[in-house]
């Protein structure tokens, strides 16, 4: 078959031109601009198999990020797996965030930290940090360790709930994207949410379960004047600001996304 034949039939699974391109991009390993080129070109039959079959995953609602194994965040491209949440622009402004407010040589933890890619984001761009990371899967944690080495990135991982894993040691910032989904929240079972991993979603509870607890739990864990910075969901802003507020943080404010919504909370002990 031709490309231009493979993009009808693409078509006619009723993908998106934009999702055509990526897929026929990443299988043939060509350029937008040499496919346009070379249309006409007949593929081999592995090729036109394995294109096919990545038509049918998106066609049935598979992410995209989850067919080619990688999607960008922060100028870098991440490995990403069905065992991680595929990474945000949104979450970039946690990365921003650590960037412009981490001290010098400062030791910064990342919980919750998925594929990795705020903490090796954080460490590609600021090698003067110590940084940590954890998370409750092991799977996510595997992810989250290939693409450190695959960006060169120098992160200490390891593995358990919240703070849990990090019992008497003390930062200067910790940073989470933790799950903050209600679990009766229909969009669960909606768009690219339906593939992701329920633990990276959603608390089991009302959404604030997860923030409530590393609220609390990083009273114990961060240096004096040290800071706390979470994400959350776009109508739990007040939510949190007074969790916080409960447990005695300080200059607590909250930072909007680019979409206007009040996306990531940050206080000082």
């Amino acid at each position: 078959m031709t490309i231009r034949a493979l993009k009808a039939h693409a078509k006619t699974l009723g993908l998106e031109g934009s999702d055509i391109q990526v897929l026929l991009s990443h299988v043939l390993k060509k350029s937008r601009t040499w496919l346009v080129a070379h249309e006409n070109d007949a593929l081999p039959c592995a090729q036109c198999k394995q294109l096919k079959a990545a038509f049918s995953r998106r066609a049935a609602g598979e992410p995209i990020a989850y067919i080619t194994g990688e999607r960008e965040f922060f100028s870098r491209n991440f490995i990403v797996t069905p065992a991680v949440l595929i990474p945000r622009p949104e979450t970039e402004a946690l990365v921003e965030f650590a960037l412009k407010h981490a001290p010098r040589n400062g030791k910064i933890l990342d919980v919750c930290t998925g594929s990795g890619c705020v903490a090796i984001s954080i460490a590609c761009e600021r090698p003067d940090l110590q940084v940590y990371a954890s998370d409750i899967s092991e799977a996510a944690l595997s992810v989250a360790r290939a693409n450190a080495v695959k960006l060169g990135a120098q992160v200490h991982w390891r593995e358990g709930s919240l703070l849990t894993p990090w019992e008497g040691e003390k930062f200067a910032l910790i940073v989470a994207n933790p799950p903050y989904i209600a679990q009766q929240d229909p969009h669960l079972q909606q768009g690219d949410l339906r593939f992701e991993p329920s633990l990276a979603l959603t608390d089991g509870a009302n959404g604030l379960q997860m923030i409530s607890a590393l609220i609390t739990q990083s009273l114990s864990h961060l240096q004096p004047d040290g800071l706390l910075a979470l994400e959350h969901g776009f109508d739990q802003a007040l939510a949190v600001r007074k969790f916080m507020q409960a447990a005695t943080y300080k200059k607590i404010q909250t930072l909007s996304d680019l979409a206007g919504h009040e996306r990531i909370t940050h206080a000082s002990l």
